[in-house]
C-alpha cells in the first residue's frame, strides 16, 4: 500500500465512522476503497469489519446520553445481535469465495435501496410505531440483521432502525443510540472471530480504526445536522463502484 492509498483508507474510515453513527452504511464507503487498493473481496470484508469496530464503539459512546434509561431494551436485544453476528461470520468464512463475490453485489443493491428510501421509510415509520417494545418479532429481526451484519454489514444500521421504528414507540434519536450499540457489537464479535478463522489485512484494519474513531465522534456530535441527502448520494456512488469492482474481478 502506498502512502496515498493509506491516506485514502484513513479518510474512508473517518467518513464511514460518521456515516455509521448517523445513517448506518459506512461499509459502502470503506469496502470499495479496500478493493481499489488491491485487497481480495473476502479479505477486504473481514478487515473492514474489524477496522470499523472502534468507530462503532466511538459512535455509541458519543450517543451515551440517549442510551440512558434503555438498559432493559439493550439487555434484551444485545444477545440477538451477538448471536446473529457469530452466525454471519461463520457463513462468511465457510461459504466459498465465489459465493461471497456473487452474493455481495446483491446485498449492496439491497443496501443502496434501503439508503435511498430511508427518508420515505422514516416518514412512514413515524405513523406506524406500536405502543410496545417490539416483542419476539423485534428480537428475531435484530438477530437476522446481525447475521447480515456479520456476513457483510452495509446498511445493517438502516435495517435495525427500520425494525425498531416500526415496532417500538420511542424517539428516533434514542433508537439510533441503541442501533449504534447493537451494530458495534455485531462488528465486534464478528471481528474477534475473524482474527482466529480468517485472513486479516492488519495494516488496513489499523488505518480504518484510526479514521473511524474520529468519524464516530464527528457523527455523534453533528447528528441530524449532517445533510443526509448528500450522504446518501455519496453512498450510492461508492456502492455502485463496489459492484463494478466485484463484477470485474
Amino acid at each position: 500500500m502506498t502512502v496515498w492509498e493509506a491516506i485514502a483508507v484513513v479518510i474512508a474510515g473517518v467518513f464511514a465512522g460518521g456515516i455509521n453513527t448517523v445513517v448506518g452504511s459506512g461499509t459502502l464507503v470503506t469496502f470499495p476503497v479496500l478493493l481499489a487498493v488491491g485487497y481480495p473481496p473476502v479479505v477486504a470484508n473481514v478487515s473492514n469489519s474489524l477496522g470499523l469496530v472502534p468507530g462503532s464503539l466511538s459512535g455509541a459512546w458519543g450517543y451515551r446520553e440517549e442510551l440512558k434509561g434503555q438498559k432493559s431494551r439493550i439487555a434484551r436485544l444485545l444477545p440477538a445481535s451477538i448471536l446473529g453476528g457469530i452466525v454471519g461470520a461463520i457463513l462468511l468464512v465457510t461459504l466459498p469465495d465465489k459465493a461471497f463475490t456473487a452474493i455481495v453485489p446483491v446485498l449492496i443493491v439491497i443496501a443502496l435501496v434501503l439508503v435511498v428510501i430511508q427518508p420515505w421509510l422514516n416518514r412512514k415509520l413515524a405513523h406506524r410505531r406500536s405502543h410496545n417494545d417490539g416483542g419476539v418479532l423485534l428480537w428475531i429481526g435484530v438477530f437476522a440483521a446481525g447475521i447480515y451484519g456479520g456476513y457483510f454489514g452495509a446498511a445493517q444500521g438502516v435495517l435495525v432502525m427500520g425494525l425498531m421504528g416500526v415496532l417500538v414507540a420511542e424517539h428516533l434519536q434514542r433508537l439510533n443510540a441503541v442501533k449504534n450499540l447493537l451494530t458495534a457489537f455485531v462488528n465486534l464479535v464478528a471481528g474477534v472471530m475473524f482474527i482466529f478463522i480468517a485472513d486479516v489485512a492488519w495494516l488496513a484494519v489499523a488505518l480504518l480504526a484510526a479514521g473511524s474513531v474520529v468519524g464516530g465522534q464527528i457523527g455523534a456530535k453533528i447528528g441530524r445536522k449532517l445533510p443526509p441527502a448528500v450522504l446518501r448520494g455519496v453512498i450510492v456512488v461508492v456502492g455502485v463502484a463496489a459492484i463494478v469492482q466485484l463484477l470485474m474481478k
